[in-house]
């Protein structure tokens, strides 16, 4: 359950939070802003947990405006009191879509260097301050020939190696349809600065008749151990009108091979048209992921593009998925969104940071993919949660749950 002082914060600000609201009623503590009005977006957001206890977060900038498509920024910021306030630390040209995580008392960041561009790794020793330039093959310039994708998914350590999901994009191919899912991993004790330390695994495309024919690709893939001990990439599907489905695709034990069974391998995953993120819990022995379902009253055509519910869920074989509870939700889906979550364990909680979309006074997103805030939430307690505990609106019997004549259109 959630304290009690928390949720006298929820009731006043009229949604459940975990941690306290700003001033202008936008969820958690704000880690950072950009205006709608630049043309510019909050993206990619990241978290870590550094070895002196510190809070490390990230995002990109994106947007029309932003320098994704030449040279992708990406901003650090560090919390020193367990996120109740945040600075930012660095600015680092060069990246775009990184994972953040922590290795052997280090951090690193995981990406593309720009929109569709070469897959890079930095490196850095004083807690996300300064980084490490990828110049070329012994920096951190991992794969340079063709065009990769992905986004802030979860870096793996199983079998002596980090696991790491992405996608080929080399085409001129519109959508994301033509995406390949691939693998990449390298030994836990190799420098990983050093392209020839990666191995990357065959790429697996997928087809349009795929689903009845509502296959329109798959993107931003988890790299997760099934309770049989094999690593597998769950991806995002983007599967219309209905949504809800989720890939796993399937690699060999030494990194190399891929493969996918269409048959067998989708899965119904409630949030799966959107980026989620999932980690395995030894204390309950469940999987856990925290996604974007559609709840009843915001059906859409566009499944994709509806983020304005984020629900914990679980599963005891990555097949099977519960929501447990909707932690955050707003009723208008069409500016409002808390999507792209990253998130840790940490005890009894789930640190959580947010791509979000709020309208705030007289300052709206254009829509609810373009955030203007990154935000951070503690979930207290979040093994215990339950339906009952979930965002005024979005409990069972609510508003969310009965729906509308007339579909959303985000």
């Amino acid at each position: 359950m959630f304290s009690t002082k928390l949720f006298q914060v929820v009731m006043v600000a009229g949604l459940l939070l975990v941690a306290p609201a700003c001033a202008d009623g936008v969820p958690g503590v704000v880690v950072a802003h950009v205006p709608p009005s630049s043309g510019i977006y909050v993206g990619s957001p990241g978290i870590a947990i550094c070895s002196d206890g510190a809070y490390v977060a990230k995002y990109d900038d994106c947007g029309a405006a932003s320098s994704e498509w030449t040279k992708a920024i990406t901003r650090v910021l560090r919390s020193n009191d367990h996120g109740a306030s945040w600075a930012p630390v660095a600015i680092i040209e060069g990246l775009f879509w990184a994972t953040l995580f922590a290795h052997q008392s280090d951090l690193y960041l995981i990406g593309t260097d720009r929109h569709d561009g070469a897959v890079v790794i930095r490196r850095s020793g004083d807690g996300g301050r300064t980084w490490t330039s990828p110049r070329d093959a012994q920096s951190g310039l991992l794969l340079d020939v063709g065009n990769y994708h992905c986004a802030p998914v979860p870096v793996l350590v199983d079998q002596g190696r980090l696991w790491r999901a992405m996608e080929d994009v080399t085409g001129d191919r519109p959508g994301a349809r033509h995406f390949q899912a691939f693998m990449m991993s390298a030994p836990v004790d190799a420098d990983l600065l050093m392209a020839k330390v990666w191995r990357s695994s065959s790429r697996v495309g997928g087809r349009a008749e795929w689903l009845g024919g509502k296959f329109g690709g798959w993107l931003e893939g988890n790299a997760v151990v099934t309770p049989e001990g094999d690593v597998v990439n769950i991806l995002r599907v983007e599967h219309r009108p209905e949504g809800g489905k989720a890939a796993i695709v399937r690699v060999s034990a030494d990194g190399e091979r891929a493969t996918f069974d269409p048959d067998a391998d989708f899965i119904d995953f409630p949030g799966g048209s959107k980026k989620f993120t999932i980690r395995h819990d030894s204390v309950s022995g469940l999987y856990w992921t925290l996604t974007n379902p559609i709840l009843p009253r915001h059906r859409s055509p566009d499944p994709g593009r509806v983020r304005n519910a984020l629900a914990l869920m679980c599963s005891p074989d990555l097949r099977h998925w519960t929501i447990r509870c909707i932690v955050l939700y707003h009723p208008d889906a069409g500016r409002h969104g808390f999507q792209y979550v990253d998130w840790l364990f940490e005890g009894e909680d789930m640190i959580v940071v947010s791509r979000t979309a709020f309208i705030t006074g007289s300052e709206a997103p254009p829509r609810q993919h373009d955030a203007n805030y990154l935000t951070f939430h503690r979930l207290e307690n979040f093994r215990g949660l339950t339906m009952a505990d979930s965002a005024p609106g979005a409990r069972p019997g609510e508003e969310a749950w009965i729906a509308s004549d007339a579909a959303d259109k985000p």
